[in-house]
């Protein structure tokens, strides 16, 4: 089995502290940033950064479905870990400073793909469709910030 990454980033024109304050709130900002492929969502604990319990239902594909309870840390400033509990899938949010009142973000999730055949499709196409779906997560926190 190979790890299996993908990683999405997009320039904001909003202070880091704004966009981070944004991502760490699990109760009502960040719903609003889900694309349709994000089903079932639900805080299970908590709500605000750290010592947060989210789960919802990850729709990759019409076939492939995740089932995720990301327990989230925030182990450095302006970083955010999403460790799943249900698989080995780890996803890391980073705000970076690039200017006065600018930012760069970038979402990069990784986990160890399936083995034989299955895992090859799965390391070629994978990241492709994650940083997609990452994108319009990237554009929606965009106009959320800018509102």
């Amino acid at each position: 089995m190979a790890q299996v990454r993908a990683i999405a980033q997009r320039q904001i024109d909003a202070a880091p502290d704004v966009v981070y304050a944004a991502l760490i709130d699990y109760e009502k900002t960040r719903p609003g940033l889900l694309p349709e492929q994000f089903t079932d969502y639900q805080v299970v604990a908590g709500g605000q950064g750290a010592g947060t319990e989210v789960r919802w239902r990850l729709h990759a594909t019409e076939k492939r479905v995740r089932d995720v309870r990301a327990e989230v840390s925030e182990p450095a400033p302006n970083r955010l870990v999403e460790d799943d509990a249900n698989s080995s899938m780890v996803t890391t949010w980073t705000v970076r400073p690039v200017g006065d009142g600018t930012c760069t973000v970038s979402i990069e999730t990784v986990w160890q793909g399936a083995g034989g055949v299955g895992g090859f499709f799965e390391r070629a196409f994978a990241p492709a469709g994650l940083r997609r779906i990452y994108d319009a997560v990237l554009a929606r926190l965009d106009a959320h910030v800018r509102a």
